[in-house]
């Protein structure tokens, strides 16, 4: 890669080429406390001062890490050893997208504008993001990020063409329209998905399954397609809890190997794309904003995030077992544990030797693999807020129901 001089604080010479410094931000990220400098010190021995990084960080721009981010990123999940992660072959992933709070710095504030509502400006403002993940092991498949501003649906439109084949896609019903199903159809190699639908969007019923489920043509506006969709209609209710009425669009037509009730169960999964994005917004950060000084890094910071996200699902994949889920082995211990490890190791290089580094590496992995999780307790909390702004119902109290989902499949009408 490109070399570039610059100076250390100390006035000497120092060269630092485009990877190193990927690996330090990435380094950087993944501490609870530190300059970006002395992260980077630790990971290369070379010092910088935090404004020439500043600088390099500037000229590199965002174009470099999304590049990076499709080059990097890929499927880790294998049917044979995490079985939980698939579906009768098809590898289960999630589309959703996430907004990030950039710190109010005068780079910012003079170069965009805050989104306005009826309770006045935005706080801070938002940079988007979107992105694929593997749901049986939160690891980041492909992601891209609105620095220019573009909304949640461009950014998806964007990442249909990392899909493959051998995936199933859930999304929720932002994704469950005519024009982005035209859009997974037209592209080169097939899709499979699985969509929650509104119930205001029109159908027509062509011919009822035996499941309960029909195939059913749907018109989209924009390019005026008809599309040979399979719809389900079905009441999902937790223990104690109230029934809710959901509508999938899928293109599994075939009842028999993929039944109706099968796949309402399967859409509960979609969740794990949320509890992916709590890992890499909430236990992953240090503050809750962004804590660049400019869009180009922010997005930069976002990017190296997301590759940090990925390197701790990978350490969870060597830890579980083959009989272990993936998400049993805990993110947060995982994280702390190597956080530890990562911190200590430039000093130990020369204390340890090479033989043992193996040795030290296995006994972190059972130490982690002794305290996995018990299987996740089956619960659900309501979808309330404290100050509402829309028709949700006003939270009063935190509260939440246990127990097994139960479903209804409803019979498609014509």
């Amino acid at each position: 890669m490109a070399r570039q001089q610059r100076r250390s604080a100390a006035g000497a010479p120092a060269t630092l080429s485009a990877f190193w410094l990927v690996a330090g931000m990435v380094f950087h990220v993944l501490q609870t406390c530190g300059l970006l400098s002395t992260h980077l010190w630790q990971v290369t021995g070379k010092r910088l001062s935090d404004s020439a990084l500043s600088e390099r960080r500037q000229t590199m721009g965002a174009d470099f890490f999304q590049r990076l981010l499709d080059h990097v990123l890929a499927r880790i999940a294998q049917a044979a050893i995490h079985p939980r992660a698939f579906y009768k072959g098809w590898l289960l992933t999630g589309m959703d997208g996430t907004n990030w709070s950039v710190s109010n710095t005068p780079p910012i504030k003079a170069g965009v504008k805050k989104t306005r509502s009826r309770r006045r400006a935005a706080a801070f403002y938002k940079l988007s993001m979107t992105a694929i993940y593997e749901l049986g092991t939160h690891n980041p498949l492909a992601a891209r990020i609105g620095i220019q501003g573009e909304s949640e649906m461009q950014l998806a439109t964007a990442l249909l063409p990392c899909l493959r084949k051998d995936w199933l896609l859930l999304g929720d019903r932002y994704y469950g329209l005519p024009k982005f199903v035209c859009a997974l159809l037209a592209l080169s190699q097939p899709v499979q998905f699985l969509l929650r639908v509104r119930a205001n969007l029109k159908s027509r019923v062509l011919r009822r399954l035996r499941d309960g489920s029909a195939l059913v043509e749907v018109r989209d506006r924009t390019s005026r397609q008809r599309l040979s969709l399979r719809e389900i209609h079905a009441r999902v209710r937790r223990r104690s809890g109230q029934w809710v009425s959901i509508r999938l669009w899928t293109s599994l037509v075939d009842p028999k190997q993929y039944p109706a009730a099968e796949l309402v169960a399967l859409y509960g999964l979609r969740w794990e794309q949320e509890c992916a994005y709590k890992e890499l917004k909430i236990h992953l950060r240090r503050s809750p904003l962004l804590l660049s000084h400019t869009l180009v890094t922010a997005a930069q910071e976002i990017a190296c995030l997301v590759l940090a996200q990925a390197i701790v699902a990978r350490v969870r994949l060597t830890v579980a077992e083959a009989h272990t889920p993936v998400l049993q082995i805990s993110f947060i211990r995982t994280l702390d544990l190597f956080r530890s490890l990562w911190s200590i190791a430039p000093a130990l290089t020369d204390l340890l030797p090479a033989a043992s580094v193996p040795l030290l590496l296995r006994r972190l992995v059972r130490c982690l693999a002794r305290q996995a999780s018990p299987p996740r307790r089956h619960r659900s909390c309501p979808r309330a807020l404290r100050q509402p702004v829309s028709k949700w119902p006003r939270l009063l109290r935190n509260s939440n129901t246990k127990g097994v989902f139960q479903f209804q499949i409803i019979q498609c009408r014509a």
